[in-house]
């Protein structure tokens, strides 16, 4: 399977930086991401004080491809960059090697 990090750093980011991104996923990005197509799924994670990122599971290497690519050369201007006052420090593709859905099944929520 086919993923993609895109990780901020939230070192030099203002105080309450995580509500502000935590209320962007709820109200606007879940659902852009929610249905788009190529997309299989993604996560939004976040250590407070640290960092934030977005980890994508893409469907083929031609929407990982054009994903990457458009969001790289607008990431500065991204939601997530304008929220945190400076672009993502890392853009990286990766292979997931599994992925295990278990009993309690999975949930896909704005916000938890």
């Amino acid at each position: 399977m086919l993923g993609l990090t895109v990780r901020w750093s939230l070192a030099d980011a203002d105080p309450g930086v995580e509500e502000r991104l935590a209320n962007y996923v709820a109200e606007t990005s879940h659902a852009r991401f929610t249905g788009m197509t190529g997309l299989r799924f993604k996560t939004w994670r976040m250590v407070r004080g640290e960092w934030f990122e977005g980890c994508y599971v893409f469907a083929t290497d031609e929407a990982r491809d054009e994903f990457q690519r458009t969001f790289t050369e607008g990431a500065a201007d991204s939601p997530g960059s304008q929220i945190i006052g400076s672009s993502p420090i890392l853009i990286e593709a990766c292979d997931i090697v599994a992925i295990a859905e278990g009993w309690d099944g999975f949930a896909a929520t704005p916000r938890s």
